[in-house]
């Protein structure tokens, strides 16, 4: 653990509210993944130990296969690990997985052509024998001890691992913006047929297929939703708005009148006003969304929506996806934002603008439109 840790150990404490027992270990030093295992090494007590990436996200189901896996397997197939390998369509930006029989070959790591494949899912079943491969594991180009690495280490000295294949649909890496719309999808994809229904619903509200309305909550009549949506504690709904399939409503967020929201993640303490559009977006945290805000997630042409990395536009693959707005965003009424945009954390844009391109962090937007005024004849 590294990044964010005060926030991730105040939100789980020691797990006991989830029947857990958590302990935390810290990466002081930021040393690749296999650096990062040695860091736990001394809390796993020499046995067979389940690993997963951090930066993942995928259904719960696939940890329950893996472990059904190892459970059932018998004689000396119970003294070889087991890798998850995801089907995707473009190998290269990943470590790809070569496999064969079921059985792991070798790892390369981001290969430079992009093709069909098998890529690393970044969740392991491993033997306490992957320690002495990391500590003959070389630094790398980045000067990180890689996990991938360790693990060619141990395939040539015969060490054995079980691939465990799933599709795309059921694991994302969360690495771009627009993951954590996937990311959302994948989740809301395990609720339960018709959802969970806790807090207060008005009558005249419709509501229909798996919704959680978490206790605390208050949908005001008039609103439709669609499931599979998520409104959470403190949040209040309506009247007579639209949420649509893929919504999650985070603790204390406000939606009003007449506005509608599609597969959208809207985040603590924002406050959606009346008669807006946000449509395939990321709202950040404590936002204030003025009346009429339209979120664009459509381009003209119908092409793939790109995105800004790093000062490089890069495509999302996707045909929908709207702006995502970092905390504290404010917007003015009659705002308009186009596909893929961002806008930074604390930034405001005034009333009647119309944004095409990435905002920075803590900047006030203004288009400087002048009116002209005469005596009328």
């Amino acid at each position: 653990m590294h990044y964010m840790k005060d926030e991730i150990m105040s939100y789980f404490g020691d797990g006991a509210s989830m029947d857990l027992r958590i302990t935390y270990a810290e990466q002081v030093d930021l040393l690749g993944t296999g650096h990062a295992l040695k860091v736990v090494q001394p809390y796993l007590e020499g046995e067979k130990f389940l690993l997963v990436y951090g930066d993942l996200t995928f259904n719960p189901s696939l940890l329950n296969q893996l472990l059904s896996s190892e459970q059932s397997a018998s004689g000396a197939e119970k003294d070889v690990g087991t890798i998850l390998g995801v089907s995707v369509d473009d190998i290269s930006e990943y470590g790809s997985l070569t496999v064969s029989g079921g059985r792991l070959e070798a790892i390369k790591e981001k290969p430079s052509h992009g093709q069909k494949g098998v890529i690393n899912g970044g969740i392991y079943i491993l033997q306490p024998s992957i320690f002495a491969c990391v500590d003959e594991t070389p630094l790398s180009e980045r000067g990180e001890i890689e996990l991938t690495s360790s693990i060619n280490i141990a395939l040539s000295k015969g060490i054995k691992f079980r691939v465990h294949l799933s599709d795309r649909s059921q694991w994302v890496d969360v690495g771009r913006p627009w993951n954590l719309l996937e990311a959302n999808k994948i989740l809301m994809d395990t609720l339960p047929p018709g959802g969970r229904i806790e807090g207060e619903v008005e009558e005249g509200a419709r509501i229909h297929g798996s919704v959680v309305v978490e206790k605390g909550a208050t949908v005001l009549s008039g609103s439709y939703i669609e499931g599979p949506v998520w409104i959470a504690s403190g949040c209040k709904v309506g009247p007579n708005c639209h949420l649509r399939p893929y919504t999650y409503l985070c603790r204390g967020s406000k939606v009003g009148n007449a506005c509608e929201i599609k597969a959208s993640i809207i985040m603590e303490n924002s406050h959606v006003g009346h008669l807006s559009y946000l449509g395939d977006s990321v709202i950040g945290a404590g936002c204030n969304i003025g009346a009429g805000t339209i979120t664009a997630n459509l381009r003209f042409d119908e092409g793939p929506v790109g995105v800004f990395i790093k000062g490089k536009r890069v495509s999302s693959g996707r045909k929908k996806l709207g702006a995502f707005l970092g905390d504290g965003v404010k917007t003015g009424i009659n705002v308009s934002l186009s596909p893929g945009v961002k806008i930074g954390p604390g930034s405001w844009i005034s009333p009647h603008t119309a944004i095409d391109r990435d905002v920075p962090p803590g900047v006030l937007v203004a288009e400087r439109n002048s009116c002209e005024m005469r005596k009328r004849r």
